[in-house]
């Protein structure tokens, strides 16, 4: 995989087929200007069709004063890359909506733009993003709020070994829940 030329200092994760890069400030601004300026901060090529959803402005907007607010890389959205005949690509978003709670609980969310879908994109990054918030020692579970007609969604978290765990945060959606590997 080609490496990601960029302006910024940036925190990067690897899987087989994806690259993973922590938001910061800087490239959610680039996001919120336009595709083909977080493209450029990226070094990619320009999705058509960014962005995905749940991550349209205003949920950017408030990323990027969580970023402001608290701007360690990692506990924020991360850009799923991919390389596809030799050209990276844009094809995702995967992150955590805040650092972990007092109990040792973080909520992570993802969403790939259609074109990409039902290729393991999202399964792929989940694991990754798992085993990297697992790595800190405060981490005890991750949890994921999902709609309960979404089986997509639902089969991601059933691969990387979430359960159902009850209601979610608000009316309709349910939540899965996965503990520490030495914990279970």
């Amino acid at each position: 995989m080609n490496t990601v030329v960029t302006r910024h200092p940036l925190r990067t994760l690897e899987t087989r087929r994806l690259t993973l890069v922590a938001a910061s400030a800087a490239l959610v601004q680039a996001d919120l200007d336009s595709a083909e300026a977080l493209a450029e901060a990226l070094g990619v090529d320009a999705p058509l069709d960014w962005p995905p959803e749940l991550f349209e402005a205003p949920a950017m907007r408030a990323t990027l004063e969580q970023l402001r607010g608290a701007p360690e890389q990692g506990w924020s959205v991360w850009y799923l890359l991919s390389e596809e005949n030799e050209r990276s690509r844009i094809v995702g978003i995967c992150g955590f909506k805040d650092r972990p709670d007092a109990t040792g609980s973080v909520e992570i969310s993802y969403s790939v733009l259609p074109r990409h879908r039902d290729r393991g994109f999202a399964t792929e990054a989940v694991a990754r993003l798992l085993a990297w918030a697992f790595s800190h020692q405060d981490v005890v579970e991750v949890t994921a709020d999902t709609l309960p007609h979404l089986l997509r969604s639902i089969r991601v978290l059933e691969k990387n070994g979430f359960t159902f765990s009850g209601r979610g945060s608000e009316h309709g959606v349910v939540r899965y829940a996965v503990s520490r590997p030495d914990r279970r």
